[in-house]
């Protein structure tokens, strides 16, 4: 008795012309996959157009924060923030960069800042963490507890005051700026992580047969393979360092314009700008300057963001793989 579908025989003649027509034989042939299939596609456009849509939104602030800084006050003044000012103007420019060798010596201490609280961070936190990743080392949990508690439980602002300018001394210093952010718990945990699970126990275990020591085995082979979460690591630390002003305030005296890094400067000049406007409504007989102080806060957040737009796409692989951290475990 045949118990084959009715409808069988004309299925297999349609496929058969099917694959004469393409010339494809084999069974897997008559799978579509997904990225032939022409939903996948529709949805593909679909996707991207809505992500293009979402980036450009997200760059429109950034847009009309520059077309401000570029606006004359009297455009602001008379029709607010706009993407089409009645008038330009590089008043604000002009004014801010006036000061261009005080604003150069400021940028000059915010790069060395930067750069050294990240190199110096780095070299600081990849050796911990690569050692806390190691379950040989019978320290590992004691120095997380350790860790963990600065991270849980801060001492407040008063007593890391005291304890730099007291007994360390770093007040008046480039030391107060990049010494007390150096170390973050939670880095260090996401570089024990990335080394725990991305770097296989049989290469660490077949170099130790090879006759090499920890500290050559995390210098030849872990710090490579750990690229991607160091390279995130540091782009977070360069953010935090330059967009870092408030030890600035605790730690620096006002006769120590010298080493006042760039935020800061650009912070004094907007409370400087500020006091003069305030106090011209009350000197109206008098003739005096007033700086055009909406545009000239653009210009300082246009001065603050621009160098970070600039790096960040040297930096976007990097920072795209070592977000991945700890997503996906064997």
């Amino acid at each position: 008795m045949d118990y084959s579908h009715p409808h069988s025989d004309r299925s297999d003649h349609r496929t058969d012309r099917f694959h004469q027509r393409t010339g494809r034989s084999d069974p897997a042939s008559r799978l579509i996959r997904p990225e032939d299939s022409a939903f996948s596609a529709f949805t593909d456009r679909i996707v991207t157009f809505l992500f293009l849509l979402l980036s450009f939104i997200m760059f429109l602030p950034i847009l009309l924060v520059m077309i401000v800084s570029v606006s004359s006050e009297e455009s602001v003044t008379a029709i607010g923030y706009s993407f089409f000012p009645r008038e330009l103007s590089l008043d604000a420019y002009r004014f801010l960069f006036h000061s261009g060798a005080y604003l150069a010596r400021a940028f000059a201490n915010s790069v060395l800042i930067t750069a050294a609280g990240t190199v110096l961070g780095l070299l600081l936190m990849c050796p911990l963490a690569y050692a806390l990743s190691r379950k040989e080392f019978r320290l590992g949990r004691a120095f997380m507890v350790f860790l963990m508690i600065p991270m849980l439980f801060s001492g407040g602002l008063v007593s890391s005051y005291m304890v730099n300018t007291q007994i360390l001394h770093l007040k008046n210093s480039y030391a107060t700026l990049i010494l007390p952010g150096l170390c973050s718990t939670w880095y260090i945990m996401i570089m024990r992580n990335y080394f725990r699970i991305s770097i296989p126990d049989s290469l660490i275990e077949s170099a130790k047969l090879d006759g090499g020591r920890q500290f050559q085995i995390f210098r030849m082979i872990a710090l490579p393979l750990a690229k991607p979460v160091v390279m995130t690591v540091a782009v977070f630390q360069i953010f935090a360092y330059w967009n870092s002003w408030y030890p600035s305030l605790l730690y620096l005296d006002s006769n120590h314009t010298e080493l006042y890094p760039l935020q800061y400067v650009l912070v004094n000049m907007e409370r400087s700008i500020m006091t003069l406007t305030r106090d011209s409504e009350y000197l109206s007989g008098m003739q005096t300057y007033v700086p055009p102080a909406v545009t000239i806060r653009m210009v300082i957040v246009v001065i603050v963001i621009l160098p970070v737009m600039i790096l960040f796409p040297f930096f976007q692989r990097f920072l795209k793989t070592g977000m991945t951290v700890g997503a996906v475990k064997e």
